[in-house]
């Protein structure tokens, strides 16, 4: 797998140390979570999802913290992992490991495997690095962890899912003008992002085929600064808050005021009560299975039925996925 090429293992690995949300998602979707002994930030990671799925559990309170302060090669001595589901080329490119300790532990601890930049396709160094869709990365842990037939199932649920709903859209000239965002209420304006934007992290937007309010910008996504006036100006049918269904606080509290507020009421979205809090970039599949459940009634909840809100569940009958179907994939019942 780029960028760490081939990889070897002299059997399955016992205990892997990981950073991102992403990669845990993926380990769990695998039924692989007893495996993992560390996280960027054990006690933000969003469990919501699996509480919806008979007999799927990841605790993260025994967990190793590794940002804040920790990280470092030491650390990573000291935990002694059998895999490192870290971004080689990532750590060196933010300076957080240099090439020289990343050499030394993969000789004298274990190896490195993950692909970072696929997130966004956001690469900017000068070596040749290879992207992958959610779902290919999936099966290369599942290659790890010689559980293919799990992620092969999986896919073919998503598969399904998106068929389904792309089989379902208007015309595009009949799709709603989607605004994905971020808010800052001190400073009262926008990040803006491309609802239809590569890689993995908008695999829940990109699949339903909206018109993104800002695909045409040239800066870079999430970049510059958007102000409300503008914000009405462009006139949005949908405003969806990029990351915050995860981690809602009081920054989601004020944007989903924008009905109140003296001149976002006059966005369009905010006179219809179509503001939202969106999914997180930082998804592996199951996430990702949920992600795309919940922004297509987001956005076409005429056609999928009404979106659940933060803390709520979608009722039974308008899911568009078999819960227990996935549970029983995740936990070995292939």
């Amino acid at each position: 797998m780029a960028p760490v090429g081939t990889v070897e293992f002299d059997s399955v690995p016992e205990t892997a140390v990981l950073i991102s949300n992403n990669v845990a998602d993926h380990l769990v979707a695998l039924g692989q979570q007893d495996r993992i002994i560390t996280l960027g930030y054990p006690e933000e990671y969003y469990t919501g999802f699996y509480d919806e799925l008979p007999g799927v559990e990841f605790e993260t309170g025994d967990l190793t913290q590794l940002l804040g302060g920790s990280f470092s090669k030491e650390l990573l001595y000291e935990l002694d992992a059998d895999v490192h589901h870290i971004d080689p080329v990532f750590r060196t490119q933010t300076n957080s490991l240099s090439q020289a300790a990343i050499d030394e532990v993969e000789r004298n601890v274990a190896p490195f495997f993950n692909n970072w930049y696929s997130r966004a396709h956001g690469y900017q160094g000068d070596q040749p690095y290879r992207y992958y869709s959610l779902w290919e990365l999936l099966d290369k842990f599942a290659q790890v962890y010689q559980v293919r037939q799990r992620s092969q199932a999986l896919t073919r649920v998503r598969n399904k899912m998106v068929a389904e709903i792309q089989a379902e859209l208007p015309p595009q000239k009949d799709r709603p003008l989607v605004a994905l965002v971020t808010y800052s209420p001190t400073k009262d304006t926008f990040r803006r992002h491309k609802l239809n934007g590569p890689g993995w992290g908008k695999a829940h937007t990109r699949p339903l085929g909206a018109n993104g309010a800002f695909e045409d910008m040239e800066l870079a996504d999430g970049s510059g600064s958007f102000s409300m006036e503008a914000m009405v100006e462009t006139d949005p049918d949908v405003v969806i808050y990029n990351h915050e269904w995860v981690s809602p606080g009081g920054r989601s509290e004020k944007f989903l005021a924008l009905s109140s507020h003296p001149i976002g009421k006059n966005i369009t979205a905010a006179q219809n009560d179509r503001v939202y809090l969106g999914g997180t970039t930082t998804q592996g599949p199951i996430f990702n299975l949920f992600q795309i459940e919940l922004t297509a009634k987001q956005i076409y909840p005429d056609i999928f039925g009404s979106p659940p809100e933060p803390g709520e569940s979608v009722p039974e009958s308008e899911q568009m996925f078999d819960r227990q179907h996935v549970a029983d994939i995740i936990n070995g019942d292939v």
